[in-house]
């Protein structure tokens, strides 16, 4: 099996995660690929391969070196993103793709004028969906880039090697990927979630990140005769959104620029509840924000009673910056492992989080790297076969280069 038809596999199973769910893995579905993964390993001679109680894959690839050398891993995640359908994936191929427009499905096409990182890749051979569903490049990419790396390395026993160490993880994309990611079992110096985008990235910098939930209590009575007694929860959850700085929203801001994202609304008269997120690259700026959004929540208790709003502020991950920096190497590594796959290294901050922010918060430095994939979470989603190839060799020439120079 070659790389194209690797990641053509895996995209086949459905592997959505669920924010509603208390489980791990949040859907039993991702179960399949796990279990999938675990005897494919197997079958290909990995060791160590061990799948646990939550989902979570352990494999290894063993030293072919006769000095030690750090132990590193490559990390990617199963599990695809609840904002679009992962079931029944029906991919296809554009050959030599030419700069024009692809028609996905009757009345669906992606097109350069919307999707302009399209012509950064006329004449490559582009996967694509139908137009139904996403494609699964987010991280089932990476995932084949990964083990296909790990079986050219088996197979070209004369590039030395360290002992290379894989973990894939259910539910990255609520989230919680790295909740109970084994690190001590895992048993790395440092490691490499493959998991961006653009051919070249690499990105040890990521938001600061919280969840904030907000329950509004109101109180229901006959409109006919609801002076001095009505409080309209939908219209006061209204109101506080309107509270927080119109400009800092995701459709608003880039770069560095931090921002408060209201991700669902649901409610009525008698009650509403509001879900944000909150992100920031800046610690201070991060934790400020958080203080505005209870400060916004008192603000409406003061205008309409104690209790009418209630704030549950949870902080989901750091930024990893401050874990990788003692550790540039690994940055300096990446960028040498790039270059020698023919690109030139793009380091940029993820206006987002990764797998790597809280792993690197556990104990393990993990930079993200690309894996090749464009326009995540929908039916527009592509990957480039190019891309897949300079992910997996990226890899390779990490691999490699740890071996000759720690």
């Amino acid at each position: 099996m070659n790389l194209t038809e690797r990641f053509l596999k895996y995209v086949s199973f459905d592997t959505q995660s669920s924010e509603e769910s208390e489980t791990t893995p949040s859907t039993d579905k991702q179960w399949n690929l796990a279990r999938y993964l675990q005897r494919e390993l197997t079958d290909l001679g990995f060791e160590e391969v061990e799948l646990d109680e939550h989902g979570y894959l352990y494999a290894s690839l063993p030293s072919n070196l006769d000095k030690e050398v750090p132990t590193i891993g490559f990390i990617a995640h199963m599990d695809t993103s609840p904002d679009c359908s992962g079931k029944d994936v029906h991919p296809r191929i554009v050959e030599h793709y030419d700069g024009t427009d692809i028609v996905l499905s009757e009345g669906i096409v992606t097109s350069p004028k919307k999707f302009p990182e399209l012509l950064d890749h006329i004449g490559e051979d582009l996967i694509v969906t139908d137009g139904t569903t996403l494609l699964g490049a987010d991280d089932k990419a990476g995932i084949a880039e990964i083990v296909s790396a790990c079986v050219w390395l088996m197979e070209h026993p004369e590039v030395k090697h360290g002992k290379i160490r894989v973990g894939f993880n259910p539910d990255e994309e609520i989230g919680m990927g790295a909740s109970k990611f084994n690190v001590e079992k895992f048993g790395c110096a440092f490691a490499y979630t493959m998991d961006g985008s653009e051919v070249g990235e690499i990105e040890f910098e990521n938001f600061n990140a919280a969840s904030a939930k907000i329950t509004v209590n109101g109180c229901s009575v006959h409109p006919g005769y609801a002076k001095g007694k009505m409080i309209n929860a939908g219209r006061v959850a209204a109101e506080l959104v309107g509270l927080l700085p119109v400009g800092e929203t995701p459709e608003r801001t880039e770069g560095y620029e931090g921002f408060f994202h209201l991700i669902g609304i649901n409610g009525n008269c008698e009650k509403a509840t509001l879900s944000f997120i909150i992100r920031d690259h800046d610690r201070q700026c991060f934790e400020e924000r958080k203080v505005r959004m209870q400060k916004v929540v008192d603000t409406i208790n003061e205008r309409y009673g104690d209790g009418v709003a209630v704030l549950q502020l949870r902080d989901q991950y750091y930024n990893m910056r401050e874990k990788v920096e003692p550790m540039m190497y690994i940055i300096d590594i990446a960028e040498q492992a790039i270059r020698q796959a023919g690109m030139e290294p793009k380091i940029r901050a993820i206006r987002g989080g990764t797998d790597g922010a809280q792993l690197s918060f556990k104990g393990l430095p993990c930079p993200n790297i690309f894996a090749g994939g464009l326009n995540f979470h929908g039916p527009h989603e592509f990957c480039p076969v190019q891309s897949l190839e300079k992910g997996m060799m990226t890899v390779v020439n990490i691999c490699r280069i740890v071996a000759e120079t720690l």
